[in-house]
This record gives structure tokens, C-alpha cells and sequence, in this order.
């Protein structure tokens, strides 16, 4: 490799190391090949060369249907001509046009839009809207008709003895209008509670989405570094079938015995068995990437770095993270929906005042018999002035304290939570680049191991196990190096997310920001309707 360096040493740009799709043909193949160290590049395109079986192999991932017909072309025009050349351009020209890949802000937008986990929470908070509408009911005025009706018998004994009896046919109607005057400030309490649980709800909204997005990160970095440990043990399998050969051929010339083919073979085994493990894994991830982002995954394009978007110093992200995360703005505003159910408690020690119409019409109502209808119209107020309800007031408004003061306790412990996942985010993130760097090492020197071993071996100086221990060295620290791109990606998203700013506007998402406060203006003085301002 020399001075080359793959820019996955900062940013994930090429997390596959090895290509699991058809892409550019003009130097997308080498650039993909910047992971081999030196000496092992004509090793693994001879590999594709020989073994067309392996080269469908790594393209199966997303190419199907190309890589068929590229094989199928190749074949007929090698049955026609029998030229390798012309076999080549006929691939080379099916496999020119890419495949439509998706990039990681793209999964984002898709989640962001579609994910059930957040569409439930946006409507969890249109419900928690309505509260303050249900609150504002205790200004206005209400307004009831009644309408009565019925049979009457009635026998009534007058003042000079005599006996009337009649069957009536009654029935009333009425309109009656309540309006509460004074109760406590019972009802402007009620609005301030429900527009703090408003507050609250938008930050714990806000709260999920970052952790949604994180898990789409999550899911869409696991798929890419599975694919990526796919293709490596596909190419390890590759190579020790190919020591395998190279054994069994020295066997038949006595240059080493039936225990070096055995050693061979066992680590084929190995090999394979791997493989496997890393094709679950790989199935594993991409069924989670369907549960988070809705779609499976197609040709997925590495991660673009975001390293200018996080904080340049730990203090810095502590600081942003107490005025910013949405856990500890809800946490906020739960003290003050505490506070104000303490003062709607104590809003029933105070008196309160309603006055009351209405208007009344009576049809053969009167038992006495002395009139045929009545109409009747009347205002009344009420005043009415607590004097002990049994201690009912005053354990509620004790309860209301207490509530209020584990708000306050959760809001500290909510900070100290919050600081001590900034912290470790940011620990992870340095410690992320730091392993990324040694693999990067790693993998170039171990390559340069196995090269040297492999010479010594055709020279007689090593034996067959000396090889198979650095193949096995240099697919460790492939794999090793896999892992610590994708740790370096989801480092940097989750310690985004600890400060508080893993959101669309942040990550200049091409969506439209959910804005939950323009259904909350829909409703907020709403005096009627049945249907949400969605339709439904």
C-alpha cells in the first residue's frame, strides 16, 4: 500500500473493502482494492481471473441479474470467437451502467418519514394537544337543551271535598346556559399545566427521533460492514482453497507431507464455517434495516463524515447537551406541569362563582290542574364556599408537592445521565479513531507478513502452516478493520445525538421538518368539530 491511504481512515468513505456490486468500470476497482496491501492486488484480481465462480460470488450481493447476463454474453461470444478480449468488453459494457444506490442521508429521510416507532410518537403528542383545548373549555360558556315527555295521572281532592282525576300529557322543553364565573383559578391553572405537558411532549418527540435515527445509522453502517466482512471471508475461502491446491500439489511432488494437506484442509473448514457466520450476520442486519427504515436494503454508498457538525472539545459538548437535549428541556417542563397541579389542587380550598339561564316550556304540567302551560324564564347564580371536605383538599395538595418535588430530583439525575452519555460518546468517539488507525496498520502489515511468508514458503524457508497463520492474521485484521469503520461512524452519530442535535435541521436532511406546533394551533382554539385537521 505505501503512502496509500483509504479515506475510511476519517470519514467511512469506502466502508466495503471489497466490491460487493458492478460499479464504475474506469478505476473503481482499485480504489476498492485500497485496503490490500502490497503484493496482494495481482493475488486477488488472478483470483477473479481463474475462479469466475468466486468473482459471481462477490457481485451476487445486489448485481443478479447483470452479472447473469454479462456471464451468459461471455459465454456465447466465447463459444463464437473464443476470444478472451472481446468476452471482456461484452462484460465490461453490461456492467458499465450502476446500479441505483442509496445513500445513508436518503435511508435517514425514508426513516424520518416512514418509521412506525416515530409516526406513533407524533401522534401520541397530536393527542396530547388536544389537551389544552379541553382546558380552555372552562372559559366559555355551556349550553344544554333538554326535551321531556310522558304520561301523568293525576287525581287532586279540592278544598270542598270534591274529586278530580285526569290523565296529562306531558312534556317540557328547555335551553339552559352555565357560565362559571370564579372557581379557584382552577381553569387558568389547567391551560398552563396542559401547554407545559405540550412542551414536554415535543421535547420527548424530539428525544425519539434522535434515537430512531440513531438506529437507522445503526442499521444502515451494519449492513455496510457485513457486506464488507462477506466479501472478506469470501476471499480468504478463496485463497485457502488455493493453498489447499498449491499443497496437494507439492504432496505429489514430496516437497511436504499428508500433515500439511490436512492442516490445509482443516483451515478450509475454518474458513467456510466463517463465511457462513458472516452471511447470518449480514441477514441479520438487513432484516433489522427493513424493521427501522422500511424498505430492504439495496446498494447501499458509504457514509459521508459529519465530524464538522460535533463539538471540538468535551467541555463544549457538556455544555450543549444541558441546554439542548430534549431529555432534560421535557424534564423542565415536567416540573412545571408538577407546579401547576399543586396550584389546581389548592384552587379547591378557594370559592366559586357561576351563573346560570334558562328558558323552559312546560305542556300539561301542572299536577294541580289549573293551568294548561307554563313558560319559564330565570337567571340564578350560585356561590358556594368550602368549609372541610373531610381533609380530601389537603392530602391532594400534599400529594401535588411530593409529585413536584421528584420532578426537581428526576431533572438533576435526567442532567447527570445526560453528562455522563456525553462523556462517553465522546470517549468512544476518540477511542473509534484511534482503533481505526491501528487496524489501518494492522491490515497493511500484516499483508506485507503474509507476502514475506508466502515467498519464504516457494523458497523452502516456511512451512504450509506459517502461510495458513498469516492468511488467517490478515483476514483477522481485515475484519478487526471492518468493525472499527463502522464503530467510527456510529461514534460520531451517537455522540450527536448525546449533545442533543442528531435531528433533521442539523443533518440538512433534504424532508421537511416535522413541526408538531401546526397542529397545535389548529386545535388550540378550536370551539367544535369532530374530524382532526388531518381528515380523519
Amino acid at each position: 500500500m505505501g503512502g496509500i491511504r483509504t479515506a475510511l481512515s476519517r470519514n467511512f468513505k469506502e466502508l466495503i473493502a471489497f466490491p460487493s456490486q458492478p460499479r464504475d468500470t474506469t478505476g473503481s476497482w482499485g480504489r476498492n482494492l485500497q485496503w490490500f496491501p502490497r503484493g496482494h492486488l495481482s493475488r486477488f484480481v488472478e483470483v477473479r481471473i481463474v475462479s469466475m465462480r468466486v468473482a459471481v460470488s462477490v457481485l451476487r450481493a445486489n448485481g443478479w441479474p447483470r452479472v447473469i447476463a454479462a456471464l451468459a454474453a461471455m459465454r456465447r461470444i466465447l463459444r463464437s470467437s473464443g476470444s478472451a478480449a472481446v468476452a471482456a468488453a461484452a462484460v465490461s459494457a453490461l456492467l458499465v451502467e450502476p446500479v441505483r444506490a442509496e445513500t445513508l442521508p436518503e435511508a435517514l429521510v425514508r426513516t424520518y418519514q416512514n418509521n412506525p416507532q416515530l409516526n406513533a410518537e407524533r401522534a401520541r403528542q397530536r393527542g396530547t394537544d388536544e389537551g389544552v383545548p379541553q382546558a380552555l373549555a372552562g372559559y366559555r360558556p355551556q349550553l344544554l337543551a333538554t326535551l321531556t315527555g310522558g304520561l301523568q295521572q293525576v287525581r287532586v281532592l279540592f278544598f270542598d271535598n270534591t274529586i278530580q282525576t285526569a290523565t296529562l300529557h306531558t312534556w317540557t322543553i328547555g335551553l339552559t346556559v352555565s357560565q362559571t364565573l370564579f372557581n379557584g383559578f382552577k381553569t387558568a391553572n389547567t391551560v398552563r399545566q396542559s401547554e407545559a405537558q405540550v412542551f414536554s411532549g415535543r421535547e420527548a418527540l424530539r428525544n425519539t427521533g434522535q434515537g430512531v435515527l440513531l438506529d437507522a445509522v445503526t442499521a444502515y453502517t451494519n449492513v455496510l460492514a457485513n457486506q464488507s466482512l462477506v466479501e472478506a471471508q469470501r476471499i480468504n475461502v478463496t485463497a485457502l482453497r488455493e493453498t489447499l491446491a498449491t499443497t496437494k500439489t507439492r504432496l505429489e511432488g514430496g516437497d511436504v507431507t499428508p500433515t500439511d494437506v490436512a492442516q490445509a484442509e482443516a483451515r478450509l473448514s475454518r474458513g467456510l464455517a466463517d463465511l457462513n457466520a458472516a452471511e447470518v450476520g449480514l441477514a441479520i442486519s438487513q432484516a433489522l434495516y427493513a424493521q427501522v427504515i422500511g424498505v430492504p436494503p439495496g446498494r447501499l454508498v458509504p457514509a459521508e463524515s459529519i465530524d464538522r457538525l460535533l463539538p471540538r472539545t468535551r467541555e463544549e459538548a457538556t455544555a450543549i447537551s444541558r441546554k439542548e437535549h430534549p431529555a432534560i428541556l421535557a424534564a423542565m417542563y415536567d416540573i412545571d406541569v408538577a407546579q401547576f397541579g399543586t396550584k389546581i389542587a389548592e384552587s379547591s380550598l378557594l370559592p366559586t362563582l357561576s351563573v346560570q339561564g334558562s328558558l323552559q316550556r312546560q305542556w300539561e304540567n301542572d299536577p294541580t290542574l289549573s293551568a294548561k302551560a307554563n313558560d319559564i324564564a330565570s337567571v340564578l347564580g350560585t356561590a358556594s364556599v368550602p368549609i372541610y371536605d373531610g381533609g380530601l383538599a389537603a392530602s391532594q395538595i400534599r400529594q401535588t408537592k411530593e409529585l413536584a418535588m421528584q420532578a426537581r430530583i428526576v431533572l438533576e439525575l435526567i442532567r447527570s445521565q445526560t453528562q455522563t452519555a456525553v462523556l462517553s460518546a465522546w470517549v468512544t468517539f476518540e477511542g473509534a479513531k484511534v482503533a481505526l488507525t491501528a487496524a489501518e496498520a494492522e491490515v497493511r502489515a500484516a499483508g506485507v507478513a503474509l507476502a514475506g511468508v508466502q515467498k519464504e514458503a516457494q523458497a523452502g524457508q516456511r512451512t504450509t502452516l506459517d502461510v495458513l497463520n498469516s492468511q488467517q492474521d490478515l483476514t483477522a485484521a481485515r475484519a478487526r478493520l471492518i468493525g472499527a469503520q463502522r464503530d467510527r461512524v456510529i461514534a460520531a452519530y451517537a455522540l450527536l445525538g448525546a449533545v442533543g442535535r442528531l435531528d433533521v435541521k442539523t443533518l440538512g436532511l433534504n424532508t421537511p421538518d416535522y413541526a408538531p406546533e401546526v397542529h397545535y394551533h389548529q386545535v388550540r382554539d378550536a370551539w367544535h368539530g369532530l374530524r382532526t385537521p388531518a381528515g380523519q
